[in-house]
């Protein structure tokens, strides 16, 4: 099972390009706003609205075998621990060897972005380059789920 936290995913399309191909349920789950796919590999699951409902509903149902596409850190952080495979949109995948990490940088820009509130900009634009290392971020993860 694919889990997509995708209320702000930029590679909804792609996730189901790619649980089509592998004959994977792909579950969409977001506060609503998003176009039901007639694809019977992608299911839409559609969360009351309030903070991190979506990321909580996902966090209850991953585990080992799944994986879970988000580039909410702290949901991460979740579906790591319970055994899911996790990777953000730009292909970059979250384990238990780099979680730690990922989530002390994650508060450490959070502490800063608060002390400077004049502090401009985010992180960069998502490329063709950040796609194309999803989809073969994704396939290795599913070849990987599937074991």
């Amino acid at each position: 099972m694919i889990y997509v936290d995708a209320d702000a995913c930029p590679v909804k399309a792609e996730v189901e390009r790619v649980a089509t191909r592998h004959k994977v349920m792909a579950v969409m789950v977001s506060n609503g706003g998003l176009r039901p796919s007639a694809n019977p590999y992608v299911s839409h699951e559609i969360v009351p609205d309030g903070p991190d409902i979506a990321d909580m509903w996902i966090a209850e149902r991953a585990g080992k075998g799944d994986v879970v596409i988000t580039s909410d850190i702290p949901l991460a952080a979740k579906c790591v621990e319970a055994g899911a495979q996790v990777l953000k949109h730009n292909g970059e995948a979250l384990t238990a060897a780099n979680i730690g990490n990922v989530l002390a940088t994650r508060d450490l820009m959070y502490d800063l972005r608060a002390a400077d509130p004049f502090r401009q900009g985010g992180g960069k634009a998502f490329s063709k380059t950040d796609r194309s290392r999803f989809l073969e971020a994704l396939e290795r993860e599913l070849r990987k789920a599937a074991k």
